[in-house]
């Protein structure tokens, strides 16, 4: 199927909707975990869409500020001592993520196995669904977007949801249980029944029966219980001219501080990561499967940190819930994401108070569709058959996700995936050895090495060449290899030195040092 980028628009724009929706409240809960000023969230997030959008091959992906560095922020901010100085480091960030994408690192992206991508989506579906259910009943002690294992107060993400139990918000889970229901029915039946039900997705429905429900409330009309600190916050900005106040700009002074360039490393290098694991994932997710350039994307990545750090922002990476949800409810280009940022822009500026009036549990209702979609039964079945060697690096993907954190589950599963590899590498690649003949009344080893011999081969080398006998001949076959590893290389020249003392007499074919 040919896509064009207008005719494209019908199914962009309402999927944009839903991102703007999703992206809202993560933007401001990943700034007030910073330790930032709130409208920086909101800033990175409309950089992340306009900026990054325009400037990027991603035709789905859709970037803005990541839970995964919100504890690099925090620190980063208090260590430099100034908000302003830390924008410095993300200008400096953004920069080396340009060095970054001219220098073509972006292949990283290409060296993580299938298994590890599918977990890690797996995983983020399951951790997103874990992390809704207290906002989904109410309970907003955490953050919207926090995708760390261990919490501020010591619990971690099981507790959190055994403790939303505890402080059910009648209010919270009726507007809960209507969407669930809402968003199923649309999804299962009328989306089927009318098309006027795909252009208004279910998600928006959500969203104005959440802020109907939030005023009736407020006003008496309907009595339940929900807390004013259950919906949205956002700053509310009096017009283009307030909305301006809300800017601030790096600190240039400290351009000679050694600390801010540490922090702009760390910055780029888990940006920059977090940024290609998402790209992977996301072109798993592409209904058409189109493969977005990644050195190009690390080049956008940079110019959004640098224009975000210029003007009051977060640092920003491509992220995977919002490119998800993108997904989930429709996308097919790119405008989508530069779409929800200009949301993002006009809403803080014109409907600020309107948006605070959307409770956070119908935003929980849509993330919770998203997780299952993403981490569907389907998958893991689909994932045993291929056999454990896919299997387990994604199972302990998901495992580790949901146990620590994105990075260090990707970082497991990678070990699992690289060891699987190892391990096939060794058990596929022995060397090949022939019947023993005799030649003159002397005994003939004819040792034939497979196509590449590594150091995994080594001691079965050794032990097969140490067993012929004494007076007897040696033949190493060369012939069909094509990568002789140092370690084989130097097994080979010391045979041939010390076989002497043995009166072995060897012969080696196509053989190649340093090759």
């Amino acid at each position: 199927m040919k896509l064009n980028f207008v005719n494209d628009l019908k199914t962009d724009f309402p999927a944009s909707i839903v991102v703007f929706f999703v992206a809202l409240p993560l933007c401001l809960g990943i700034a007030l975990a910073s330790g930032a000023p709130l409208f920086s969230g909101v800033i990175a997030g409309i950089v992340g869409g306009i900026i990054v959008g325009i400037a990027s091959g991603s035709p789905l992906g859709v970037s803005g500020p990541a839970a995964g560095l919100a504890v690099i922020v925090l620190t980063a901010i208090g260590s430099l001592g100034s908000f302003q100085i830390f924008l410095l480091a993300v200008v400096l960030a953004g920069v080396l993520q340009l060095i970054l994408g001219f220098m073509k690192a972006g292949i990283i992206a290409y060296f993580f196995p299938s298994s590890v991508i599918k977990g890690m989506l797996s995983g983020i579906g399951l951790l997103i669904i874990l992390k809704q259910i207290p906002h989904a009943l109410g309970y907003d002690f955490e953050f919207e977007g926090n995708d760390s294992f261990l919490l501020r107060d010591g619990s971690n993400t099981f507790t959190e949801i055994m403790s939303a139990f505890d402080f059910l918000t009648p209010g919270a889970v009726l507007i809960s249980v209507i969407s669930l229901a809402m968003l199923i029915l649309w999804e299962k039946v009328l989306s089927k029944k009318h098309k006027i039900f795909q252009i208004i997705q279910g998600p928006v429905a959500v969203v104005l029966l959440g802020i109907v429900m939030f005023n009736l409330y407020k006003n008496g009309i309907f009595n339940f219980t929900l807390d004013p600190t259950q919906v949205v916050s956002l700053p509310v900005a009096n017009g283009l001219a307030d909305f301006v106040t809300y800017f601030t700009f790096p600190d240039f002074s400290q351009l000679s501080n050694l600390a801010v360039y540490k922090v702009a490393f760390v910055m780029a290098i888990v940006a920059s990561l977090e940024t290609l694991l998402c790209v992977e994932a996301t072109d798993k997710l592409d209904p058409y499967k189109r493969v977005t350039p990644t050195n190009r994307e690390l080049k956008a990545q940079g110019l959004g940190n640098i224009v975000s750090g210029l003007i009051g922002g977060l640092p920003v990476t491509q992220v995977i819930v919002r490119s998800s949800a993108n997904i989930a409810f429709g996308a097919k280009t790119k405008l989508s994401a530069i779409l929800h940022g200009v949301f993002l822009l006009i809403s803080v500026i014109t409907i600020a108070e309107y948006l605070n009036m959307i409770p956070l549990a119908s935003l929980a209702t849509i993330l919770l569709i998203v997780g299952y979609k993403l981490a569907k039964p389907e998958l893991f079945i689909q994932m045993y058959k291929l056999g454990w060697e896919q299997f387990i690096p994604f199972i302990v993907t998901i495992a580790a996700i949901i146990l620590t954190d994105l990075l260090k589950g990707i970082t497991a599963g990678l070990l699992v995936g690289i060891f699987f590899t190892l391990y096939h590498r060794y058990k596929y690649s022995h060397y090949i050895k022939d019947v023993i003949t005799t030649e003159g009344g002397k005994e003939v080893h004819h040792i034939v090495l497979a196509e590449q011999v590594s150091f995994f081969n080594k001691a079965d080398i050794i032990e097969s060449l140490e067993k012929i006998p004494e007076g007897a001949k040696a033949i190493i076959d060369c012939t069909q290899t094509k990568v002789i590893e140092h370690d084989i290389q130097e097994v080979i020249d010391n045979y041939q030195m010390h076989a002497q003392l043995k009166s072995i007499e060897v012969e080696v074919l196509h053989y190649k040092a340093n090759n």
